[in-house]
């Protein structure tokens, strides 16, 4: 709570105080009701418990956070959109929605308006709020599940861990929205040139995707026409060949070189007779991968990173590739 000595005496923020008092956190239940549950409830029992109704808790201490804040925020004398045009009324009390990985809250801001022009809220460009309701933690957890399984796992992982039931056709949207911003990201990121010393490694590797039969290449889905299935609902063993698209996946990264042996390599197989000498890490990671653009296209884009680092070849170049020779002559 906020507090400045003056004139000897200790002076409280007034807003915070009033926040606080009015916050279901002042009341301090669900203690005695713990200890009459403690004769007859088992500790698993109250453990589950505790984890869906401790997210309340959670809910409400991000909501008093966002009100706090919504009582601290600035009044400005005039906002300028994008439009050019400043808007000098402003108007309290406009709220918005936010589902949060603890529940829903709602967000409290000023509303700079002018007649004619959309409002602006700077709040929420101040708080980085996404324009849709799911806040990032939730399209975060929606991003590492998506890459573990199928949708509809995603769907039982977000429920399970946030208590939050949200559709497939969401959560696909969301994941959508996280990949959007995959070229910005490294944009704005640009790895350094790098160590002289240090070799600059380049990498290619292809896997194979099922794919919907719309998003099939021409050739690959004439192929899949002309075969049939033992099963409507699914795929059976071997006849995945004619379903997939080949996804290009490319990296640039430093690394310090270490000379090694292959005692080095394979210490575990000595029983602790060999002290095996630390592998070279890597650093500066650059990573891409598509379905869209064929492996000339990702090849070709890891050359040019790898010559943004080093426009000059002054640096030892390693290529990893495995053996497929279509990439290798690409890489060659």
């Amino acid at each position: 709570m906020d507090a400045v000595q003056q004139g000897g005496l200790q002076r409280r923020d007034v807003h915070s105080d009033r926040l606080l008092n009015a916050s279901p956190l002042r009341i301090p239940v669900g203690m005695s009701e713990l200890h009459s549950l403690t004769d007859h409830v088992l500790p698993g029992e109250l453990e589950e418990r505790l984890d869906v109704e401790g997210r309340e808790l959670l809910r409400q201490m991000l909501q008093d956070h966002l009100d706090l804040r919504a009582q601290r925020e600035p009044r400005l004398e005039a906002v300028v959109g994008a439009d050019a045009v400043a808007r000098r009324t402003v108007e309290t009390g406009h709220e918005r929605g936010l589902l949060s990985v603890f529940g829903k809250v709602k967000v409290t801001r000023l509303a700079y308006r002018r007649r004619g022009h959309a409002n602006l809220h700077p709040a929420d460009s101040d708080l980085n709020l996404p324009v849709e309701l799911h806040s990032h933690g939730l399209r975060r957890l929606a991003v590492l599940e998506g890459t573990r399984g199928s949708f509809d796992d995603v769907r039982e992982a977000v429920g399970r861990t946030t208590g939050q039931r949200l559709g497939k056709r969401q959560l696909e949207a969301l994941v959508q929205r996280a990949a959007a911003d995959f070229d910005a990201f490294y944009e704005e990121r640009k790895q350094t040139a790098g160590h002289p010393d240090d070799i600059l490694v380049i990498s290619c590797d292809g896997k194979g995707v099922v794919m919907r039969p719309d998003a099939l290449r021409d050739a690959t889905a004439q192929a899949a026409a002309r075969s049939t299935n033992k099963l409507t609902t699914r795929l059976s063993k071997g006849e995945k060949p004619n379903r997939k698209r080949m996804a290009k996946v490319g990296g640039v990264y430093d690394a310090h070189p270490v000379p090694r042996t292959s005692d080095d390599m394979m210490a575990a197989a000595h029983y602790g007779e060999h002290v095996a000498r630390p592998a070279p890490q890597a650093r500066n990671k650059w990573l891409m991968a598509s379905v869209v653009e064929d492996a000339a296209a990702v090849v070709s884009q890891v050359f040019n990173e790898a010559k943004r680092r080093d426009p000059d070849h002054r640096r030892t170049w390693i290529a990893l590739v495995d053996g497929n020779n279509h990439q290798i002559d690409l890489c060659g």
